[in-house]
């Protein structure tokens, strides 16, 4: 551990005669051999802020910010980024993820103890070159386990957020809950509804991407799985939860409507992995309704904006979600013309190709089978098609410009949607990609 130790680390530890220990998600990864972490360091010890600083000045650190309250201090130097907290002891109004109230304390076990999980509370110290492990975290590293650091009513009680974090850390890690600790968990979901949404977004994202993080494959459908197992779906999306057990057709799935859409995350690629949470969020209610899943596309794009309306996430976000979950199921039956496919590649160029995956995801997700989803492939070589026919992807490959339109007597106000008709035109029949052809299609000449 001593080798990666930052050497202002070591500066700033002598300077405080010894009393520095590096903390949490440093220790943890050493000790279990990934790789990959974060660059950020999280140290300790059992002193007040206002000596911490005092030393950082003394060794050239700088220091970015002071959190009173919680005795935490943010610092900096040459790139790196390290984050100080006083040894504390902290008392929670009940599921709040922010202390009520802090206490400091030299005591390295109540300081553990304040954490969450065991493999969090390893420290080491960095003077000593030696690891401290006053809970049994290194036995729950290397045996791929998460337990919670004090009984897990407390632990979850006091901070609802540890629900989301318990996920993700299996998520990434590939570490599996106790049962005690699952049912801790279990016991306490409802508390996940008081954290603010910024917050549950923040963690729902990162676990959707934690198989890239240490490389654990399919790590972020093992932690979609213990939030359902735990209860913590039921809370966040009730709509997704009415899936659970909601039978498919036989001939085409193995799976219910809630296990469809988690294994059609697992399939899916990082970037489209929110959309292929949310893709089947209409099928229940329109199941529910009518008797059967027709439209659910429909019903899903406004229930998916209703989700992410809740979680406050980016408005460029739910845009690009809703419009994925709108479309996942066109074509899906290959019965669409060619022609009305090249039109679809052309007016949603920006989104097409996420269209695909999130079809290959569903496709896969019906039985596990990783072959080529049939519309898949039928797209692919239409747009292949387009390609060597030279055909015009956007509007700027189009060889008229709005101005020229002008001159010929379209009116400004027509420019737009004239020019979106020649496209559509043009997509196919790439050889109208022509100055004098595409004036004529615009005021209504035939072309030779």
């Amino acid at each position: 551990m001593k080798e990666i130790i930052p050497s202002k680390l070591k500066m700033l530890a002598e300077e405080l005669g010894g009393k520095l220990y590096a903390v949490g998600g440093a220790c943890r990864n050493y000790l279990g051999g990934f790789n990959g972490g974060s660059t950020d360091w999280d140290v300790c010890a059992p002193i007040p802020p206002e000596e911490l600083v005092a030393a950082a000045e003394r060794c050239g650190i700088s220091v970015t910010a002071v959190y009173a309250r919680t005795s935490t201090v943010r610092l900096a130097c040459g790139g790196e980024s390290y984050e100080f907290a006083s040894f504390r002891t902290d008392r929670y109004v009940r599921g709040l993820h922010t202390p009520e109230e802090v206490e400091l304390t030299d005591d390295i076990c109540l300081d553990a103890r304040r954490r969450d999980f065991k493999c969090n509370a390893v420290y080491y110290d960095i003077a000593g070159e030696k690891f401290c492990d006053p809970l049994g975290g290194i036995d729950d590293i290397l045996a791929g386990r998460l337990t919670t650091v004090a009984p897990p009513d407390k632990v979850f009680g006091e901070d609802g957020l540890r629900l989301m974090r318990l996920a993700r850390f299996a998520a990434e890690l590939g570490f599996t809950p106790s049962e005690e600790c699952a049912e801790g968990a279990r016991r306490h979901a409802a508390l996940i509804a008081d954290i603010a949404p910024e917050r549950i977004y923040s963690e729902l994202t990162a676990l959707l991407s934690a198989d890239k993080k240490y490389g654990t494959e399919y790590g972020h459908y093992k932690g979609l799985c213990i939030l359902r197992d735990t209860g913590v779906i039921a809370v966040l999306f009730p709509e997704l939860m009415l899936g659970d057990k909601m039978a498919q057709r036989a001939d085409f799935h193995d799976h219910d409507v809630l296990e469809h859409t988690l294994r059609c995350v697992k399939y899916a690629p990082a970037g489209i992995r929110l959309a292929a949470l949310l893709h089947d969020a209409g099928k229940p209610r329109v199941m529910l309704d009518g008797g059967s899943f027709a439209r659910h596309e429909e019903a899903g794009e406004k229930i998916a904006a209703d989700i992410l309306s809740r979680l406050r996430a980016p408005s460029r976000v739910i845009s690009r979600v809703c419009a994925l979950v709108r479309w996942h199921m066109y074509d899906f039956s290959c019965q669409a013309r060619p022609n009305k496919i090249r039109k679809f590649i052309i007016n949603h160029g920006d989104i097409w190709e996420d269209i695909l995956a999130l079809k290959q995801a569903d496709f896969s997700a019906c039985r596990d089978d990783m072959s080529e989803a049939p519309c898949v492939a039928k797209w692919r070589a239409i747009y292949g098609e387009m390609i060597r026919e030279g055909a015009p992807m956007s509007l700027r490959q189009l060889n008229v410009r709005g101005d020229e339109l002008i001159a010929a007597g379209i009116p400004p106000r027509e420019v737009a949607s004239t020019l979106a008709r020649l496209l559509e035109e043009c997509a196919i029949n790439p050889a109208l990609n022509d100055r004098q052809k595409l004036t004529a299609l615009a005021v209504g000449k035939k072309c030779k």
